[in-house]
């Protein structure tokens, strides 16, 4: 199902997708005094999906770490460990409490930004998002969304 828009006199589809990326391109804050910042990739890497991340309480980090098959770029500071994942890895999930997704890696301001811990082999700077949530969802004692029952 799509909403129809027209450019130009030209009509076009708008999708789910495209709403979603609309809303957050209009809610993102650009760099400045008290605004968020963006992790940055580190040089060598590229990220052809862009990059969203995961912020999870530091005291999670270590207990994280083992259970995923591969990990990407990891930033910390004193109360969080982020995790770089593909753009869009929120669509159709509900990331557990007390883990929080940072569209576009979107850091909030404070005194200290996080600092780079982990950097994968090769080129690409993502944890898998799908080991990541059911790495969460074990930690946290959350179980994932699809497991869920369903109520009327």
């Amino acid at each position: 199902m799509g909403v129809r828009a027209t450019s130009a006199g030209t009509p076009r589809v708008l999708n789910l997708n495209t709403l979603v990326r609309m809303e957050r391109g209009r809610t993102a804050s650009g760099p400045g005094p008290g605004a968020p910042r963006p992790l940055a990739v580190p040089e060598g890497m590229r990220a052809p999906l862009g990059c969203d991340a995961v912020a999870t309480p530091a005291r999670l980090g270590p207990l994280l770490m083992p259970r995923l098959p591969r990990v990407g770029c990891v930033y910390a500071d004193s109360t969080h460990w982020w995790w770089l994942v593909p753009s869009d890895s929120d669509v159709a999930l509900e990331w557990p409490s007390p883990a929080h997704y940072a569209t576009g890696a979107l850091v909030p301001a404070s005194p200290t930004f996080p600092g780079l811990i982990h950097t994968p082999d090769g080129t690409l700077p993502y944890t898998p998002p799908i080991p990541l949530y059911l790495a969460l969802c074990r930690v946290t004692g959350t179980p994932p969304a699809w497991s869920r029952p369903i109520s009327a």
